[in-house]
C-alpha cells in the first residue's frame, strides 16, 4: 500500500550500531572517543537492572578508515570493546544480530487507508538521540484507542487520530532532525571549551533552552553563567588566581557578559540595529535632513542599555545609494552630522555605535522602500555598477560590468567613507558584503559571471571584495574593530553556500576582520531563506566554530531566553534583538 500511504525514507549521514553492555548506568550518558580513525560517539542509557544500551555512532569516513565495512558482527563488537574499554570498567559489550546502518527517517503522507491504520515506527521515525520512539508509539496507540471510542464511524475515527497525532509527531521529527544533524557534524564543535560544549549538547534540538536548564538544574545553569562571566572578566575575580576564581558564587547571564574586540569593550552582548530610511530626501538647503530625521531614533535605541547600536546601510557615494533618500558618508557635512549623532550616543549612554558602509550596486536607483522593494525610480535615475551586467529584477536597470577603473573608484569611495567615519568617532565600522549589494555581487556565482581575474572560482570572486576590505583595514585605525556583514548562503540552487562562506570568513579573519555579521538571501529575487525565529543561528554557528571568528546574529530574536541560549552554546558572540517596544 505504498501508493496509498505515501512513505518517504531519508537515510542519515552517520553510521551506527546498536549494542548492549552488562554494565548498569545511572543516567543517559554521552561518550566521545577519538582515535586514529576518527571520532566516535556513544549514546548510552540504562536498559534493565543488569544492563545498558550502547549505541555507537560515527561518520562514514571514520567507519571506512576503521575497516568496519569489511568485518562481521564479531569484528565490530571487538573494535567497539577496545574503543570503549576505559568507559566500560571491565564490562563486556553485547550484540544481537547488530549491524552498522544509517538511521532511516520515515515520514508518511497519509496514516490510514480504508480500514488499515499505521502507528509508531510503522508510520514515523525520529532519530534515537532524542529518545522519543517508544513514547511516540505509545501516544499514537492511546490517541487511536480514544478516537475509536469517541467515533462510531471508522473513517471519522481514523481521521481524528491522524489530525491529532501528525502535527505532534512532526514537531518531534523536526527536533530529532536538528539533534541528528548535530551529531553528524559533531567534529566542528570539539574546539569548544567543556562548558559551552556541554550546554550546546543539551540544547542541540531546540527543545531545551537556557531557561529550561536553569529550571531543571540550577547549579549547572549557574556554572554556565560563571564560566561566561569569568571568560569575559566581568567579575572582579577575573584578575585573581584560578583557585580564587572558583569561589565566585553568582554571575550575570551570558547576555550581560562584556565583549572585547581589539581595544573596544562592549558593555554586554545585546545589539540593536537601525535601518536609516528617511521619508524626505536631502536637499541643498537641508543636506543633512536624513540624519536629522533619524538622530532621535538612534539615540532612543542607545538609551536601551544595549552594548551596540548598528546603523546602516550608509552609502559610500551618490552612485552607491539605494534610494535618493539614503544617508551617506561621502561628504564633509555628512561626517559632521554623524559626529553629532555619535557624540549624543556616547554622552547619553554606555552603548557603542557601529556604522555599516555599503554600495548598492545593481540594487540602486530605486524608490524609497515605503513605496515597495527594489522598484526603479520613475525619473532621475543614476547609472549602476555590478560584477556583471545582470539586472536585479526584470524591471531593474541593467548595471555596467565594472572595469578596473570602476573598481579603483569604488575602493577609494570606501576608504574615504572609512576616514570620515573615524573623524565622526564611530566605534566599529562594518562593510556590507550581503543581500545582493555590490560587494556581495562579486561573491556569488549567480551574479558574478565574469571571465577575468575577478570571476570564476571562489578565490577569484573574492578578490575585489578583499581588495576593498584590505584598503579599508589599512585606513581604519588599528585599535578599532572592523566587521563584515557577510551573506552565508544565497538560498538558491547553484548559489553561494555556507561552505563558501566559511572559507570567505577564514580569509577575512586572516586579513584583520574582527567579527562577522551573519546574513542570508536576497542575492537574487529567487532567493528563499527559511525565515523564522532564529533562522540565522545555524549559519552563525558554522561561521563561528569553523572559521574561528566571532559572529553577530539576528533573525527575529525577541527574548532574553533566546539570546542566552545562543550565547551560552557558543553559537554567536553578539545578538541583535528585534524588540517589539522599539
Amino acid at each position: 500500500y505504498a501508493e496509498q500511504f505515501g512513505p518517504t525514507i531519508e537515510p542519515g549521514k552517520a553510521k551506527y550500531i546498536w549494542l548492549g553492555a552488562n554494565k548498569v548506568l545511572d543516567a543517559f550518558t554521552f561518550i566521545f572517543r577519538e582515535n586514529e580513525h576518527g571520532l566516535f560517539q556513544v549514546h548510552a542509557y540504562p536498559f534493565s537492572g543488569t544492563s545498558s544500551t550502547f549505541l555507537v555512532e560515527c561518520d562514514e569516513a571514520s567507519w571506512l578508515r576503521a575497516g568496519l565495512d569489511k568485518v562481521d558482527e564479531a569484528g565490530s563488537l571487538a573494535y567497539c570493546q577496545k574503543l570503549l574499554e576505559d568507559n566500560l570498567d571491565g564490562a563486556s559489550l553485547l550484540s544481537n544480530n547488530s549491524k552498522w546502518i544509517n538511521f532511516p527517517t520515515l515520514k508518511t503522507k497519509t496514516w490510514h487507508y480504508s480500514n488499515r491504520v499505521l502507528l509508531g515506527d510503522a508510520v514515523h521515525t525520529a532519530h534515537f538521540s532524542i529518545g522519543s520512539g517508544t513514547k511516540l508509539a505509545m501516544e499514537d496507540a492511546i490517541a487511536l484507542s480514544g478516537a475509536l471510542e469517541q467515533y462510531s464511524d471508522l473513517d471519522s475515527a481514523l481521521n481524528a487520530y491522524e489530525l491529532e497525532r501528525k502535527p505532534v509527531v512532526e514537531v518531534f521529527q523536526r527536533a530529532a532532525a536538528e539533534s541528528q544533524a548535530y551529531f553528524e557534524t559533531i567534529k566542528r564543535y570539539l574546539g569548544l571549551d567543556p562548558m559551552p560544549f556541554a550546554f550546546q549538547l543539551l540544547t542541540r534540538s531546540g527543545r531545551i533552552t537556557y531557561d529550561d536548564l536553569r529550571f531543571r538544574d540550577v547549579r549547572f545553569g549557574e556554572a554556565v553563567d560563571r564560566w561566561h562571566a569569568e571568560k569575559a572578566d566581568v567579575l572582579p575575580a577575573g584578575e585573581l588566581s584560578p583557585d580564587t576564581r572558583q569561589s565566585v558564587i553568582f554571575a550575570p547571564p551570558p547576555m550581560f557578559a562584556p565583549l572585547t574586540l581589539r581595544s573596544l569593550t562592549l558593555l554586554n552582548r545585546i545589539a540593536l540595529s537601525y535601518r536609516v530610511e528617511a521619508f524626505s530626501p536631502p536637499s541643498e538647503e537641508h543636506p543633512d535632513r536624513v540624519l536629522k530625521d533619524e538622530a532621535s531614533e538612534i539615540y532612543k535605541r542607545a538609551r536601551s542599555d544595549v552594548g551596540l547600536i548598528l546603523v546602516g546601510p550608509i552609502a559610500v557615494s551618490e552612485q552607491g545609494r539605494m534610494t535618493p533618500h539614503d544617508a551617506g558618508m561621502y561628504k564633509e557635512h555628512q561626517a559632521d552630522a554623524w559626529k553629532g549623532i555619535v557624540r549624543s550616543v556616547h554622552n547619553g549612554s554606555p552603548a557603542m555605535i557601529a556604522v555599516e558602509l555599503n554600495h548598492a550596486g545593481r540594487r540602486g536607483s530605486t524608490r524609497p522602500r515605503a513605496e515597495g522593494l527594489d522598484r526603479p525610480l520613475r525619473e532621475h535615475n543614476w547609472p549602476l555598477l555590478s560584477a556583471s551586467a545582470l539586472p536585479y529584477t526584470p524591471l531593474s536597470q541593467v548595471p555596467k560590468e565594472m572595469n578596473r577603473a570602476d573598481m579603483e573608484q569604488v575602493c577609494n569611495d570606501f576608504v574615504r567613507s572609512a576616514s570620515w567615519a573615524h573623524r565622526a568617532n564611530v566605534d566599529i565600522l562594518q562593510l556590507n558584503m550581503a543581500h545582493g549589494y555590490l560587494l556581495a555581487s562579486f561573491l556569488s556565482p549567480l551574479t558574478n559571471q565574469r571571465c577575468d581575474a575577478y570571476g570564476g572560482d571562489l578565490q577569484s570572486r573574492l578578490r575585489f571584495p578583499l581588495e576593498v576590505f584590505d584598503a579599508v583595514r589599512a585606513a581604519w585605525p588599528e585599535n578599532k574593530p572592523l566587521s563584515v556583514a557577510l551573506n552565508t548562503a544565497d538560498c538558491v540552487n547553484g548559489g553561494f553556500t555556507i561552505d563558501d562562506a566559511v572559507i570567505v570568513a577564514r580569509t577575512l579573519r586572516a586579513h584583520g576582520c574582527d567579527i562577522i555579521a551573519v546574513q542570508v538571501g536576497q542575492t537574487t529575487i529567487e532567493s528563499e531563506p527559511a525565515y523564522g525565529r532564529g533562522f540565522l543561528t545555524p549559519f552563525s554557528e558554522r561561521i563561528r566554530n569553523e572559521a574561528g571568528i566571532p559572529t553577530i546574529v539576528g533573525g527575529y530574536l525577541t527574548t532574553s531566553n533566546e539570546i542566552n541560549t545562543i550565547l551560552a552554546a557558543g553559537r554567536a558572540d553578539l545578538c541583535i534583538v528585534d524588540s517589539p517596544d522599539i
